[in-house]
């Protein structure tokens, strides 16, 4: 008789269905626990991402809002009179005075009476690149402009009172800081600036040109011009004068 042993087809069959269940265990695990938690380990990888992002969108926002409420330049406007000339016009004297953001005197206030009531103020002004204005950037975080001109609608624009002369760094800029050469050398090439794209870019300006509000102005008011470090330049509605002049320059 023949002594061997039957096959073990038992065996052999639970040994498949073991590794049935296993390949189902570990596909099962794969599906419902791994695959789960790495795709939350990367949406919350990317939800980091994201909101470092936004914390840094957000911090450059604060820092141009804060900017926005910040004065490069401001001058107060005093109305001092309102006469009735020989032409039968009104003559106008103006009182100008630099002032700070606390509103006190930086220089000589300067008197000047021109015919007319609707006022210009002419000024050259040089805007940065926002993301400069953003960081802070030490030199062109901020807007410039120069106080070119006062005059009156009753005028030819280069018949009105010179303020800050053309081609250097005002004074007033002068006395907040110690000047610098690349400002000094940004009004030396105004104009050429102003007219070349490529140059312009180069020193990180987005805009230059002349700007010229003006305001209606009435006796016994006062107001403000303001120049925002991001180059906005605006005028006060009037209000009744108060305070104690400034001293006049000679």
């Amino acid at each position: 008789m023949s002594s061997r042993r039957p096959f073990p087809f038992f065996s052999l069959l639970w040994s498949l269905v073991l590794v049935a269940v296993g390949s189902a265990s570990l596909y099962l695990t794969y599906e419902f626990v791994i695959k789960p938690r790495q795709a939350m380990l990367d949406q919350i990888a990317e939800q980091k991402t994201a909101i470092s992002q936004l914390e840094q969108d957000n911090q450059k926002l604060e820092t141009y809002l804060k900017l926005l409420k910040h004065f490069e330049r401001r001058a107060r406007i005093e109305v001092l009179s309102q006469t009735p000339d020989a032409k039968g016009g009104l003559l106008t004297t103006l009182r100008i005075t630099e002032i700070d953001d606390a509103g006190k005197p930086v220089s000589a206030a300067r008197d000047v009476s021109l015919p007319g009531q609707e006022f210009y103020f002419d000024a050259l002004v040089i805007k940065f690149e926002d993301h400069f204005v953003e960081e802070n950037d030490p030199l062109k975080g901020r807007a410039l402009m120069i106080f070119r001109r006062v005059y009156s609608n009753t005028m030819k624009p280069q018949e009105g009172v010179v303020m800050d002369a053309e081609g250097r760094e005002p004074e007033v800029y002068a006395g907040q800081k110690a000047p610098n050469d690349f400002e000094r050398g940004l009004w030396k090439q105004f104009w050429e600036l102003a007219n070349n794209e490529d140059l312009a870019r180069q020193k990180g300006i987005r805009a230059i040109h002349g700007d010229a509000p003006y305001m209606r102005m009435e006796p016994g008011k006062v107001y403000e011009i303001h120049l925002r470090a991001t180059g906005e330049i605006t005028i006060t509605p009037g209000a009744a004068v108060t305070g104690v002049p400034a001293p006049v320059a000679k």
